[in-house]
């Protein structure tokens, strides 16, 4: 009977907290008469068994609980009157809407980012404050007061909880993806430069298939799902056995997920080869052009850089920029990369940042450079966000050194 409650409340919980707050316009409300509902579900699913809909059956313990509520408060006549219209029969909405409105509420672009991740985890995802504060590693007195100042910033500011119309949808659709892209970056490869945290990256792709659902005409939302699935399809062999950095060419290939790969590349679709799409959209592509390759030495590196080209006539982006190099390096060697990374500089997104010193390591060494590959490398490794990092740094270091001398029989 839990499983079946905890089933439910991963499937429903959007849809239990979203109903009410669009019943009552009380988000403090609604998260209270949500957790009471499933609360009481447990001894009620237990004495008479799971319900056909639980769904339909969470929202009606909550909308009950919520006219107690709403009765008791207060005397005044406007809220009586409030609660006799809770009770009345009222219209449910399909679930998929009530999860987009509360999906583009708890990301509208008022909020401060933090806020908006946390508000999105705690109201459409269902996860508590504590796993919060466990997944970005801070304090759970941090995630309340994001969560709290949200909740009053969306009251203050007459936020409306809906849907955008149709004119602004697609702009506000934005905000909402890279709400949900940086849910999972922090949990494939967290900023902190700690391991990976799936169980956070898994949220972020429940989140963009429910947003892929409902929203199936927008090539972007379809594209950033398939980019997740792709990603999170190699995480078995991103790292070795002592929790080092297996680099994407020395993955052992038959460790990743078939089946999420299966169904990136049927999103990638039509823009597989780079015609119409947004950056999400094309990164897809990219990842795709990885994950069909049977070995490193198979990947279509020609394919690849034409989508860094599409994907920076679309926007500047130093990173990537430094991408394309190593694309650019692998079609037409060594010496093209480098040219491409001097030409880039030391933009002040890439200032201080570990990789553009190691893309520059890698071609210098490629070109029997050793020594300014070695430097090179120093400067990656000192800049290392974490340990697996900079191990695999070292690790390159170290082809950069001279064969021992034949003649040597020292121990």
């Amino acid at each position: 009977m839990r499983a079946a409650l905890a089933a439910a409340h991963r499937a429903e919980w959007g849809v239990v907290f979203g109903t009410l707050v669009r019943l009552t316009g009380d988000w403090e409300l609604a998260e209270d008469c949500a957790q009471d509902a499933f609360a009481r579900a447990l001894p009620a699913w237990e004495r008479d068994g799971v319900p056909r809909s639980p769904g339909a059956w969470l929202v009606t313990a909550a909308r009950r609980r919520a006219v107690d509520v709403l009765r008791r408060r207060t005397t005044e006549r406007d809220k009586i009157a409030e609660a006799a219209a809770l009770e009345e029969a009222y219209e449910p909405a399909p679930p998929g809407d009530e999860r987009l409105r509360l999906i583009f509420t708890c990301c509208h672009p008022a909020l401060p980012l933090e806020a908006r991740v946390a508000l999105t985890l705690r109201a459409v995802g269902g996860l508590t404050t504590r796993e919060i504060a466990r997944a970005f590693l801070v304090g759970e007195d941090t995630v309340s007061q994001r969560v709290l100042r949200a909740k009053r910033k969306i009251a203050a500011a007459g936020i409306p909880y809906r849907v955008p119309p149709p004119g602004a949808r697609a702009e506000r659709l934005g905000g909402v993806l890279a709400v949900l892209y940086l849910i999972f970056t922090e949990g494939y490869a967290p900023s902190d430069g700690s391991t990976t945290r799936d169980g956070l990256a898994e949220e972020a792709i429940r989140l963009a298939r429910l947003v892929t659902a409902e929203t199936s005409d927008e090539p972007e939302a379809r594209g950033l799902l398939a980019l997740l699935l792709l990603q999170h399809s190699r995480r078995a062999a991103r790292l070795d056995a002592d929790g080092g950095l297996v680099t994407l060419e020395h993955q052992d290939r038959s460790l990743w997920d078939r089946g999420l790969i299966a169904e990136g590349v049927a999103l990638v679709g039509e823009w597989g080869s780079g015609s119409g799409g947004g950056p999400y959209a094309l990164q897809a592509a990219i990842a795709a052009e990885h994950a069909l390759a049977p070995d490193a030495a198979a990947t279509d590196w020609a394919a690849i850089t034409a989508l860094y080209d599409r994907l920076l006539a679309l926007r500047t982006n130093p990173v990537v920029a430094l991408n394309r190099a190593v694309a650019l390096g692998m079609r037409d060697g060594p010496q093209a990369q480098l040219d491409a990374v001097d030409a880039l500089g030391t933009p002040k997104e890439l200032a201080g940042h570990h990789a553009l010193a190691a893309v520059r390591a890698d071609a210098l060494r490629r070109l029997g450079r050793t020594r300014e590959a070695a430097t090179a490398y120093e400067e990656a490794r000192a800049a290392a966000p974490n340990r697996a990092i900079a191990e695999e740094y070292a690790r390159r270091l170290r082809l950069t050194e001279p064969a021992p001398d034949e003649g040597n029989t020292a121990r």
